[in-house]
């Protein structure tokens, strides 16, 4: 296979014209032309990703964070993202991103089946008339503490550990989510009657203003919500193509929790 057919496929799950204006998803280097025999998926594109993908062989990888974001001036090896790109050229690799465009598309749908939330909804529609939306808000199965619903949270996206504002016995009923970085919607989420909102990244101070709000919040990590955008796109690929092999990320946290 080609860059471009892999590409194409991901834009059947995740089209680019669905991405949020500020972000850069799609092919970030190489060529549309250059043969495919082997994908390595990650949700970013480090040092440790561009080792383990030389290592297992690999002509492509698909993360879910872009590389490059911000415009870029030079590609000089004195810059960490110059740096990855000189290697990833270097050694014939090319990269491609979904992110924003994977978050509405896919994402909400894969959290909220993991939280077994029903009756969802797109927490911010980004404009869609739908259904599609950055995040969900919907009604967990049963009435649960704050403590409890923290611990299937947990459990559910597979965490080392998590962190939680509010008061452990509050009882929860309805659900609001956003995987990644979601501080900034915590209104979103109060105004959708939450009484809970889980994501992650989220600071001391919107954690505890969150909560004099009247609502409570789970910080389950940018990592812990959107680390199976790695299984998911494993899966699709395989589903899809005949020959190609994939490789994935190992399953580890960016940080430790001890």
């Amino acid at each position: 296979m080609t860059v471009g057919e892999i590409a194409d496929l991901c834009e059947e799950i995740a089209p680019q014209g669905t991405a949020l204006d500020w972000d850069n998803p799609g092919l970030l280097a190489g060529s549309r032309q250059w043969e495919v025999k082997k994908v390595y998926i990650a949700l970013d594109c480090t040092d440790e990703c561009l080792d383990a993908a030389l290592d297992a062989k690999a002509d492509m990888i698909i993360t879910h964070h872009p590389l490059i974001f911000s415009p870029i001036k030079s590609v000089v090896e004195e810059n960490f993202i110059g740096k990855r790109l000189v290697r990833l050229i270097e050694n014939h690799i090319a990269l491609f991103a979904m992110h924003t465009n994977f978050d509405i598309c896919r994402m909400g749908t894969l959290v909220a089946a993991r939280l077994k939330l029903s009756d969802v909804e797109p927490l911010d529609t980004c404009g869609f008339d739908d259904g599609r939306g950055l995040g969900g808000v919907g009604t967990l199965e049963s009435a649960m503490t704050l403590e409890q619903l923290s611990l299937d949270v947990k459990n559910a996206l597979g965490l080392p550990g998590l962190k939680t504002f509010g008061n452990p016995q509050s009882v929860c009923r309805r659900a609001a989510f956003l995987p990644g970085s979601g501080k900034s919607d915590i209104d979103t989420a109060l105004a959708a009657g939450a009484d809970v909102y889980i994501t992650g990244d989220v600071d001391h101070h919107s954690g505890i203003d969150a909560v004099e709000k009247g609502i409570a919040v789970i910080d389950a990590g940018h990592w812990g919500m959107e680390h199976f955008f790695i299984e998911y796109v494993d899966l699709f690929l395989k589903g899809r193509t005949a020959g190609l092999e994939t490789a994935c990320a190992p399953y580890v946290s960016p940080f430790q929790v001890y």
